[in-house]
């Protein structure tokens, strides 16, 4: 089959489309034929060595969606996505034709979306999920706001915070969400990222002084004291990255007097069968139409695969990027 491989670290021309073995089922394996797989910001770290736990050489790729050829009768023909903090790290990813993966790991995609579509939701959907509802416990009357609401993971936790009840839902970034996205459609408020506004301050009076009860910071890092500033008493931050700086400084004793909490989350802690375990959870609610995909810009096949991650890393268009190989 082809794949893209690299075998040293590097930008995008150290990726290139080579022929490898088929992978094999058994042993507990199944084999999907990938229709579609995602390119997400952390794809391009991880060929650029930023990530951790990278074996070399490697197929890249965490999301998928295909067709199961090989496996169990019972899944013999279903169509499947996924995605795994295993895929393209330890394990060969789904920018390839084939893709070998645990039976445990396969989960039905919803009949509602096609490949590309759902190829866009794993990472996004999967790690919202679990800052949101596992690690953060957000709950229906709650006010949230999401720190990097136009991103995939900020549309993701919209939609998310939205079928939960939570209430109001808080958009803050340096550019507002598209028009006819779903987080343009959810948020109830917009606060930009910019030099004449203070987020903190801006957050605590649209909620009447409370602050949020819950900040979902899907930025991190440079955004850090903001979302601490946000929170309300007992608010919980749940923190899933660091951009510009891995070290921040914060006040402690205004930290410990509002009882706040800062929780990381990391969804490649879950691996492939894990986060099929949370899609399940999550296909019900894009058959019902509640969720919805992320917006594709652009879409290449397999022997431009390069040049999908080049406009990943140069971010070159706003939306999802997608190999159908």
């Amino acid at each position: 089959m082809r794949a893209l491989r690299f075998e040293r670290f590097g930008g995008p021309e150290v990726l290139s489309v080579t022929e490898v073995a088929d992978p094999v089922a058994g042993d507990g394996l199944a084999v999907v034929a990938v229709k579609a797989g995602s390119v997400n910001p952390s794809d391009v770290k991880n060929i650029a060595g930023a990530m951790e736990g990278t074996v070399l050489p490697r197929v890249p790729g965490r999301d998928f969606a295909g067709v199961v050829l090989a496996g169990p009768d019972e899944w013999l023909g279903a169509e499947v996505w996924g995605t795994g903090g295993d895929l393209g790290f330890t394990l060969d990813g789904s920018h390839a034709e084939r893709l070998a993966l645990p039976v445990g790991a396969l989960a039905r995609k919803p009949e509602t979306l096609d490949f590309a579509e759902a190829a866009t939701v794993g990472v996004n959907f999967v790690v919202g999920w679990l800052g949101a509802i596992e690690t953060a416990a957000l709950t229906a009357g709650e006010t949230v706001a999401v720190f990097g609401v136009s991103g995939g993971v900020g549309t993701a936790v919209a939609q998310i915070a939205r079928a939960v009840g939570a209430r109001p839902v808080l958009g803050v970034d340096r550019h507002a969400p598209a028009d006819g996205t779903a987080a343009a459609e959810i948020i109830d408020e917009f606060v930009p990222i910019d030099a004449d506004t203070d987020v903190a301050a801006e957050i605590r009076r649209i909620t009447g002084g409370r602050g949020a009860d819950v900040v979902y910071d899907a930025v991190g890092g440079v955004t850090t004291p903001s979302a601490v500033a946000s929170l309300a008493h007992r608010g919980r931050l749940v923190v899933i990255s660091a951009v510009g700086t891995s070290t921040v400084e914060i006040d402690l004793t205004d930290f410990y007097h509002r009882e706040a909490r800062m929780l990381g989350a990391d969804s490649r802690k879950l691996d492939a069968t894990a986060s099929a375990e949370r899609l399940r959870r999550i296909s019900p609610l894009f058959a019902r139409g509640e969720f919805t995909p992320l917006p594709i810009a652009q879409t290449f096949d397999l022997g431009h695969g390069p040049d999908a991650y080049d406009a990943v890393a140069q971010r070159k268009v706003r939306g999802r990027v997608v190999i159908q190989p």
